[in-house]
């Protein structure tokens, strides 16, 4: 008996998921399907007997109703002895397994032949076999077979003319010529034993490269599937119908996840199935169909996660575009800001973490016509509940997550809900006429693992329209973008993806994302929001000559756009005005949007590229500078030192700076204790490239180099790969211990090495650790001027300086031009009495700026204006705790408190 073909009754291909046989038959019917098309490897793969695999499949609710593939190509007579023996141990297994229908493939070997009589001859003593058994086989043509196209498989099954023996219909093959269902129309129903189903796009590739690793469930790509499946219903078609999806992303995806996905387009395929009214096939599906996806009326609002440092440079940009302040939530750290009917909450205890000082989208609300049927239909598609938490009497929001996490929120419409209720009134007054109506759309970066399904799920749930899936190539690699509407283009969502990545090269930006504003005029909004400070992004003048030199505009109409850096589009219906904000929080950035006469779309193409450009100049630009705190006047250069958080490599060590606002780093390349890791980067050309591709990708320099370190049998000579390693990654001073008690010794020595580093441009600059034989400032200064070479240094670190009890009198008394940085930390009063106990506290448990006793301002005001400071500040404990990126952070954190607000000369 065949299982009708509705959505709850279509298997899925073993070869759709990842991991052993047993993972993915719970997987399956963890999804709702109630069949699997069982592929031969991973039946071979599996420990399980084929009877026992069925019992297995039967307590999980799952049929075992299909078999493949079996690969069949007309061979010389003698040869057909051993196909046909094959063939019968196939009938054995699937007479264990229970499955009734085996899919054979056409193939292409040397020993094949192109003989038409010999073909029929051979298929029909195959089909006479499998009929005795009660079997059916389904002769499926591939296009790298002998037999390519179905038409030609059709015309074999016709000449046969044997009850087992039919077809076995692909939309994927059928489609990836033409993608017209109508070809299959003079196929009888009687004789389609098996159909499978899959989506794709359509690259320009090899149709095997495009079919074996490239498919899609269907609605994620552009084939008719659809049509195809409602032209095999209305020929009767009541047999078993698979998705069979070769897909390297979901291949290597949980197949919970994958399955899900699966079952999710199964049942939106169903519903435009059923709705393209394809006679009573169709209706066959309806029995299954989702609650229909009730009418959208706009954004309710977009809720980004923000903390202590991101917070306040998000809402400083807000004021500026015009918004107000105007709500607080009465229970929860949420601040509603409004203008128009485009609103923004700004969590600052969000139940998704985000990383240090980032803002990040954490939901997105619609205003549904039903929210209580977009719930339904969002449950029906398997979209997982989220649960929220709420104090008494306020709103419960229905919410689902999608596939990346981000929460997506069900409202009622705008005077028809009470959310807003739950926010008390800051008093805070909107403008009486708004520059900004409404949230116009959102744009998510998403990594390529979640873009089809994300793809999938917005459409599927949310009922919308996908537009025209497009390509651009952008500085930092290929970009993929789709973006969906709902019939009255109140909702416009849009995602992208890189579809490749390889290395670490890339904007520095990770998954950007984006919230638009609608305005009626750009022009005036953007002049206006300038005025009041907004941090708008500025677009080079070459793109403005080349928009003047390709459109026919108006006089002086291109000069008003090139003023306040607005990008600008036409298409067949209107016209398009759009500007955007600078990068905020390392990921969230802004954007204002006017539409003129009907333009539908989001902006010409090229102009992505054109924004991520400007986005990474200003990176690089604002890098020294921006904010961890609120800003203030006498802010300064820091660079954090390798030993603050040596657990990270070079490359983790830069992107930690580039994320906590430092310049510059220090970087750790010899072993100065046998405990700590070891970044050998002058021997290890992978490392320095790693680094080198991380530097310049953030931005951030390398300021110095440690630790050429001296004892009574070191050679300066044995640096040399070393300070050669540092020019390279364009560091610029090299750190020296001297802990040698012969000065002659160690001053020449420091002298070689100077000479050996100056035609590197790089400065050695003297540390003196108080334990070591070159303990304090004075046994310093005596070596400095013994060597006098012009790159020599002083390396200030103020743990150092002031256990030694060297004086800050001597100290403004030297040569200004010995100090290139100064290493910047506290620590309590007390000093050790032991040099144990003084190497200790050095390496593991240093302070932050203000949290200790040293003399700290005392002692940099004796430096030159205008140095850096490096901050070295090891803290074991603290460290375990936050994580090395965490701790980096919050010690730039300290120091702008503490040195900025102290207006610190350095």
């Amino acid at each position: 008996m065949h299982v009708a073909p509705g959505p709850e009754h279509v298997a899925i291909s073993t070869v759709c998921l990842s991991g052993t046989l047993e993972d993915k038959l719970r997987a399956a019917a963890a999804a709702g399907f109630t069949g699997v098309e069982m592929l031969e490897y991973d039946l071979v793969m599996s420990p399980w007997s084929p009877a026992r695999l069925a019992e297995e499949a039967a307590d999980l609710g799952l049929s075992l109703e299909v078999y493949q593939p079996f690969h069949v190509e007309t061979v010389p007579s003698e040869q057909f002895g051993a196909a046909l023996r094959h063939a019968e141990r196939k009938f054995d297994l699937m007479a264990e397994l229970g499955a009734r229908v085996l899919v054979c493939c056409s193939s292409r070997t040397a020993n094949g032949l192109d003989d038409e009589d010999l073909t029929a001859q051979q298929l029909a003593t195959l089909a006479e076999s499998a009929g005795r058994r009660g079997l059916r086989l389904a002769y499926e043509a591939v296009p790298w077979g002998r037999i390519r196209t179905f038409e030609e498989a059709w015309r074999v099954v016709q000449r046969v003319d044997h009850p087992a023996l039919g077809l076995c219909l692909d939309s994927f093959h059928v489609l990836s010529g033409g993608n017209d269902p109508a070809v299959i129309a003079e196929i009888s129903g009687d004789k389609v034993f098996h159909v499978q189903l899959a989506d794709a796009t359509r690259p320009a590739m090899d149709v095997r490269e495009w079919s074996l690793h490239h498919r899609m469930f269907p609605g994620q790509g552009s084939l008719d599937v659809a049509g195809f499946l409602g032209r095999v219903l209305s020929m009767g078609y009541t047999g078993p119908i698979a998705l069979e999806v070769f897909n390297d992303v979901y291949q290597q995806e949980d197949p919970r996840h994958a399955a899900t996905d699966a079952m999710r387009a199964m049942r939106a395929l169903a519903e435009t199935v059923a709705a393209s009214g394809m006679g009573e096939a169709a209706a066959r599906l309806a029995s299954g169909s989702l609650p229909p996806a009730p009418p959208l009326a706009g954004f309710a609002f977009a809720e980004l996660a923000v903390d202590e440092v991101s917070g306040p440079l998000v809402s400083r940009t807000l004021a500026a575009l015009g918004f107000a302040h105007a709500g607080q939530h009465r229970s929860k750290p949420v601040e509603l800001w409004e203008q128009g009917e485009a609103r923004v909450l700004l969590n600052l205890a969000p139940q998704r973490s985000i990383a240090p000082a980032t803002a990040s989208i954490g939901s997105i609300a619609v205003e549904s016509a039903d929210a209580a049927a977009s719930m339904r239909r969002a449950d029906r598609l398997l979209a997982p509940k989220l649960a929220r938490p709420r104090g008494p009497g306020e709103t419960d929001l229905d919410s689902v997550a999608t596939p990346d996490g981000t929460a997506l929120f069900f409202c009622a419409p705008a005077g028809a809900g009470d959310w807003l209720d739950d926010f008390a009134s800051t008093g805070a007054a909107a403008e009486p006429s708004p520059s900004l109506r409404e949230i116009d759309h959102v744009s998510i970066t998403e990594s390529i693992d979640d873009f089809d399904q994300s793809t999938l799920f917005l459409r599927t749930v949310l009922g919308l329209v996908p537009g025209e899936a497009t390509e651009i190539t952008a500085p930092f690699g290929l970009i993929r973008s789709w973006s969906a509407h709902d019939p009255g283009r109140r909702v416009r969502i849009a995602l992208s993806t890189t579809p490749l990545r390889r290395g670490d090269w890339s904007p520095g930006v990770s998954s950007p994302q984006l919230i638009a504003f609608a305005t009626d005029d750009a022009i005036a909004c953007a002049t206006s929001m300038r005025e009041r400070g907004a941090p708008l992004l500025e677009m080079p003048a070459n793109y403005y000559d080349d928009l003047e030199a390709r459109l026919p505009l108006p006089a002086g109409f291109v000069d008003r756009l090139r003023a306040n850096s607005i990008l600008y589009d036409r298409d067949e219906h209107g016209e398009f005005l759009h500007f955007f904000t600078e990068m905020l929080g390392s990921r969230i950035f802004f954007e204002v949007v006017q539409r003129i006469d009907g333009y539908d779309g989001l902006g010409d193409p090229r102009s992505v590229p054109l924004r991520m450009a400007a986005h990474r100049r200003q990176r690089l630009r604002m890098l020294a500078t921006a904010p961890t705190e609120p800003e203030s006047e006498h802010r300064h250069d820091y660079s954090l030192a390798h030993l603050t958080a040596l657990s990270l490599s070079p490359p983790e060590l830069v992107d930690a700076a580039a994320a906590a606002g430092y310049r510059s780093v220090g970087v750790r390349m010899t072993k100065v204790t046998a405990q700590e890791p070891n970044y050998p980067l002058p021997y290890d050309p992978a490392l320095m490239r790693a680094t080198k591709t991380h530097l310049a990708a953030t931005g951030i320099e390398v300021l110095d180099i440690e630790l050429a370190r001296f004892t009574s049998g070191d050679s300066p000579r044995d640096y040399l790969r070393f300070l050669e390693a540092g020019a390279e990654l364009g560091a610029r001073h090299v750190i020296t211990q001297l802990p040698d008690a012969d000065f002659a010794r160690k001053t020449d020595r420091f002298a070689e090495l100077c000479d050996l580093a100056a035609p590197l441009g790089l400065t050695i600059d003297l540390e003196f650790p108080s334990w070591t034989e070159t303990p304090n400032l004075a046994e310093a200064t005596r070596v400095l001027r013994a060597a006098d070479k012009p790159n020599a240094g002083l390396l200030i670190d103020l743990l150092h300086f002031a256990r030694s009890r060297s004086s800050v009198d001597d100290l403004r008394q030297l040569p200004p031009e010995w100090f290139h940085y100064a290493h910047v930390c506290d620590a309590p009063g007390e000093i050790p009495t032991t040099t144990a106990g003084l190497i200790h506290t050095a390496r593991f448990e240093r302070l932050f700026p203000g949290e200790g006793e040293i003399d700290m301002l005392g002692i940099l005001s004796a430096l030159p204006t205008g140095i850096p400071f490096a901050l070295e500040i090891p803290r074991a404990t603290l460290v375990a705790q936050v994580g090395a990126k965490e701790h980096a952070r919050l010690a730039i954190a300290a120091a702008r408190r503490h040195l900025d607000a102290a207006h610190v000369p350095g």
